[in-house]
């Protein structure tokens, strides 16, 4: 038998976070406990997401057949599920909503996920109907563990990080992280400001937006995060500033892990893996950066063509989408090695 590489219980090495359950065990599993029953037996060898059925990304991914689950239905199994919150800063929240679901719900593990806002900045192109329904934020979930969280991008580069109008919220998410997720990935602007908040790294401008998908070499191969990774990869960054590596390498706590002679620096994490910063989008659909540049180009901005993205530089030609396989591995590994291995089962 091959192994598909994903731990089918938690390993003895605890994490600070193990004593704490991020979802309470319902009755009927409490009630198996005590008479002995083991809530490890029966798992399925495929677990889903599992979502609102209202949320429209539900949707889009029972046809791409992604394993999705009813609340319903998810009561029924035999297993605890990894709680994972989605802070989603980024403008088009269904579009950010599928992609980041569609990575989470390619692995063999169940994930219950709650979708944050921040209540100091209200979307303009968001449904408010839809954030009302389906978002919490900071004050809703403040007692809650999760195991994991994510930190989306935002189009805000530009802007001084105390100058973002909900900055000091957000700097409230990652300091409560601190001490109720066990480990969080950071995306684009949210990994420059996790950087920020937590080392003090700046973020510096571009010349010109870094915009395409670029080849990126693999510095620590027996990092678990690279797991099964190729030496050489590829990921889509659209962004307007970055980080350097000098600043990075000055903070103990950092490693780099990734790195690309055009795009820079892709990804670092904390040597504990608390905390993991990717600079690109691994999780843009094979369409984004076309809508992107689309929408650029129909309002009158300076945008050139993403690099190595259209086939001999045609916009005219489908993308060449280079980067899926990564972006899965990279997404099962972290919630493998650094969420579902570190967090008990109790």
């Amino acid at each position: 038998m091959i192994s598909s590489g994903i731990s089918t219980k938690p390993s003895e090495g605890k994490h600070q976070f193990a004593k704490h359950s991020a979802n309470p065990i319902p009755e009927a599993d409490a009630e198996r406990l005590a008479s002995g029953h083991s809530l490890r037996q029966n798992k399925r060898s495929i677990m889903p997401v599992k979502i609102p059925s209202t949320l429209p990304a539900r949707a889009i991914l029972e046809r791409e057949n992604i394993f999705v689950m009813s609340d319903e239905r998810a009561a029924g199994q035999d297993i605890r599920p990894l709680r994972l919150g989605i802070l989603n800063l980024m403008p088009t929240k269904e579009a950010t909503e599928t992609q980041l679901l569609r990575l989470l719900g390619n692995t063999p593990l169940q994930v219950d996920v709650t979708l944050l806002r921040t209540l100091s900045h209200n979307p303009k192109n968001a449904d408010p109907n839809h954030m009302l329904s389906h978002y919490a934020h900071l004050e809703q979930v403040h007692e809650t563990r999760f195991d994991g969280l994510i930190i989306t991008g935002a189009p805000v580069e530009n802007l001084p990080f105390e100058s973002v109008d909900y900055w000091q919220e957000l700097c409230a998410f990652m300091d409560w992280a601190d001490t109720h997720v066990a480990s969080t990935l950071h995306i684009c602007w949210g990994a420059q400001a996790g950087l920020y908040h937590r080392f003090g790294v700046p973020k510096y401008p571009l010349p010109k937006k870094m915009f395409g998908v670029f080849e990126h070499k693999v510095l620590v191969p027996e990092e678990r995060l690279l797991r099964g990774f190729d030496d050489l990869f590829h990921a889509p960054h659209s962004r307007h500033t970055e980080n350097r590596r000098a600043d990075l390498e000055r903070i103990p706590e950092l490693q780099i892990l990734a790195e690309s002679e055009e795009a820079g620096i892709h990804m670092a994490a904390t040597r504990d893996g608390r905390h993991i910063f990717l600079t690109g989008h691994p999780e843009y659909d094979p369409l984004t950066l076309k809508s992107e540049y689309d929408r650029d180009l129909s309002k009158g901005f300076p945008i050139q063509t993403p690099r190595h993205y259209f086939p001999l530089n045609d916009p005219s030609r489908p993308p060449e989408v280079r980067w899926r396989s990564h972006a899965n591995l990279l997404f099962s590994n972290w919630l493998n090695y650094y969420v579902y291995q570190v967090t008990s089962f109790d």
